[in-house]
């Protein structure tokens, strides 16, 4: 049961309270907008740029070092968008990804079955690290690249700063970390590509004469996008998958279409990242329910992604529910975004997602055997689940 009172099968609820004003502000005078046609329209229109994110962050940077594409608006950025495009075409993730994420699932699933249980995110981890490191081209690194990442990427973040203790160790951590993924990952790979050009993004990024700082930049924002957040819908839709019957047995019955219709309605209704914030270049005209309201230029706007997908308007009935049959129409809602900034990896998450949970299911006798435990993280708003185990039957036992 949801906060408003209407049935809900979500898991990782935010728990902001029911139905609110379609647009409105908050306290800090941010724009906040949970209509789905409304949100849309801002994403796809012009007027916004990104905000959020770590943006602050990385415009702390020289100026005549290049911005990775998550932080670029405008001709460079569509400019970008396009010469990569084709690293992520279904038709190349079918032809050039497939077998690594199948071959990737099953090394994976091998630790499930020679040890008999094991936590889904460790799981799921390894999963997205293997298939981001194929699409980017980080395949020639030193062991370890998942405590690497972990200790980029870890439960709790800290604040940056030289004013104090707490800032000045978030900043020494932050530093290390990122030397440590660069001389331990993103170097090896540079160096390979250089003695052989490859297809992938490294060699593109390479040819487009790119620094080595540049490079480390773009791996660690597909990090954060492809990988983590990858993991972290695998163990939401195993948990849903684990807990609903009938929802498993549909899932474990249809083919790929059907199955990937599954995963984007549970991506709908629980968002990976609950919302996207921009910040305004020009008058930006919002055309409400209410009447037309107009977002002066310098101003932010919050999408909030798990109230904009769950407006009936945009997504149908029982918007709270879990109707595969709505993906037809409305697939993931607006959860890889949309617009120029619509996630590239879109189709890359959905199919490695099946290719996991698909093998995963057909296990027998495969359970959950730990309760999860749903954290979330205050910058992006994401959900972080973690105590999902999953275990296997002991042979020669009842």
């Amino acid at each position: 049961m949801g906060q408003d009172g209407r049935v809900s099968a979500r898991k990782a609820g935010r728990g902001r309270g029911g139905p609110a004003c379609p647009v409105g502000r908050a306290a800090d005078g941010t724009w906040q907008v949970r209509d789905f046609a409304v949100a849309r329209a801002l994403l796809r229109g012009p007027g916004t740029v990104q905000a959020g994110l770590g943006i602050e962050t990385v415009e702390k940077l020289p100026s005549r070092v290049r911005r990775p594409v998550l932080y670029r608006d405008g001709p460079e950025h569509r400019e970008h968008r396009r010469q990569t495009a084709r690293y992520f075409t279904p038709r190349r993730v079918d032809e050039h990804y497939r077998e690594p994420m199948v071959r990737i699932a099953e090394e994976q699933l091998a630790v499930l079955r020679a040890t008999g249980g094991a936590a889904l995110s460790d799981l799921a981890f390894g999963l997205a690290i293997g298939v981001v490191s194929e699409v980017v081209g980080l395949r020639y690194g030193r062991p370890g690249i998942r405590r690497r990442l972990e200790r980029f990427f870890p439960e709790e973040f800290g604040e940056p700063g030289l004013t104090g203790v707490h800032g000045l160790y978030w900043l020494v951590r932050q530093n290390t970390n990122w030397l440590r993924i660069h001389l331990a990952d993103v170097r090896p790979a540079i160096r390979a590509h250089r003695r052989r050009e490859h297809d992938d993004l490294i060699s593109h990024l390479l040819a487009e004469g790119c620094s080595d700082v540049e490079i480390l930049g773009e791996c660690l924002t597909f990090a954060a996008a492809g990988m983590v957040t990858t993991r972290e819908f695998v163990c939401l839709a195993a948990w849903h998958l684990f807990t609903d019957a009938g929802l498993r047995a549909r899932y474990r019955s249809a083919d790929e279409t059907g199955r990937l219709a599954v995963l984007q309605e549970l991506l709908r209704l629980e968002p990976v990242i609950g919302r996207l914030r921009r910040r305004t270049t020009e008058p930006v005209r919002l055309r409400c329910p209410g009447g037309p309201l107009t977002v002066r230029p310098g101003e932010y706007v919050e999408i909030l992604l798990d109230d904009a997908n769950t407006d009936p308007k945009g997504v149908g009935d029982d918007p709270l529910l879990v109707r595969p049959e709505r993906a037809a129409a409305v697939g993931a809602g607006l959860s890889f975004g949309d617009g120029p900034h619509r996630c590239p990896g879109a189709h890359i998450a959905l199919l490695e997602t099946d290719v996991f949970l698909s093998r995963l299911f057909a296990l027998d006798g495969v359970r959950m055997s730990g309760e999860p435990r749903v954290a979330f993280q205050e910058a992006i708003d994401g959900y972080e689940i973690r105590d999902l185990t999953v275990s296997l039957p002991r042979a020669g036992l009842g």
